[in-house]
């Protein structure tokens, strides 16, 4: 091959060794570009991932509301809250007693006896008495049983403490029943004659009992003793309040309330009552 072919050839393939060493350049250039651009696209990932589920296992270990169990899970029947030694005493006519309706007798229930003692032209005697049980369940919401049933028992105080028409009215606190307790007496006058009217209001735990006893004699028959029904009141709430320590175990029965009884529940139910199931006559 010539001088003159060689030279022309070199200038021929110039040009095109020019070209594929600028496209050899430029491709070299663009790799860090494409690296950063990787690197930061990597960073921004994992960081965004990584904050999610760290916020997700964080509201995930947060505690779900709690509130202590009530102490008390059932009550008993209302019609055998009282003895029959005690019933022949305070309503010594009466065959049976009438239970109230509660849909739900584990948190609601109620009894009632009437008895007339009829002495014909001589008049006659009468007597009513009623036992109502109302037991609060712990709520996440509304709070301890005992601590509701504090409540009610408030206001049930100053609802019978409130009784349109009630003359000579004593409210006194009664000791050795229950966590607390308070009667409330006073004499209400009506077409038939003076009744003298005693309620015993207790709290014990998350069970509030109501116990009302009145008393009168109809047809020119004397008037009861209102100390004597008192007394007799007071003895038949202390003796309801013991049946509901009965109903809730052995543990509750020995005199300890706030021990746990047989199947006493670990957790809390959503729902409590709020109204009372007694009633006056």
């Amino acid at each position: 091959m010539s001088e003159g072919t060689m030279q022309r050839r070199a200038q021929r393939e110039q040009p095109e060794r020019a070209k594929r060493l600028t496209r050899v350049l430029v491709c070299a250039a663009a790799v860090p570009v494409m690296l950063v651009a990787t690197g930061c696209s990597s960073d921004s990932g994992p960081d965004d991932g990584g904050g999610d589920k760290a916020a997700s296992a964080s509201a995930s270990a947060s505690p779900s509301p709690t509130v202590q169990a009530a102490a008390y899970r059932t009550l008993p029947e209302a019609c055998r809250a009282l003895s029959k030694k005690t019933l022949e005493d305070l309503a010594p006519k009466a065959k049976s007693g009438k239970e109230g309706s509660s849909d739900d007798v584990a948190s609601r229930a109620s009894c009632s006896w009437s008895s007339l003692d009829n002495n014909g032209v001589k008049g006659s005697q009468f007597r009513w008495l009623n036992v109502s049980l109302l037991r609060f369940e712990s709520d996440t919401t509304r709070g301890p049983g005992d601590n509701l049933a504090q409540e009610y028992y408030d206001k049930q105080v100053r609802e019978i403490r409130a009784t349109p028409g009630a003359k000579g009215l004593n409210a006194q606190a009664v000791t050795g029943t229950g966590d607390e307790a308070t009667a409330v007496r006073y004499d209400l006058k009506k077409k038939e004659g003076t009744f003298k009217q005693q309620t015993v209001v207790v709290r014990v735990e998350n069970v509030v009992v109501t116990l009302d006893y009145n008393g009168a004699g109809l047809a020119g028959d004397k008037t009861p003793d209102a100390a004597a029904l008192l007394a007799d009141a007071k003895k038949a709430a202390k003796e309801a309040v013991l049946s509901v320590t009965r109903a809730n175990g052995p543990a509750a029965a020995s005199g300890s309330p706030s021990a746990p009884a047989t199947g006493r529940p670990s957790a809390p139910a959503s729902k409590a009552p709020s109204a009372s199931a007694s009633g006056k006559s």
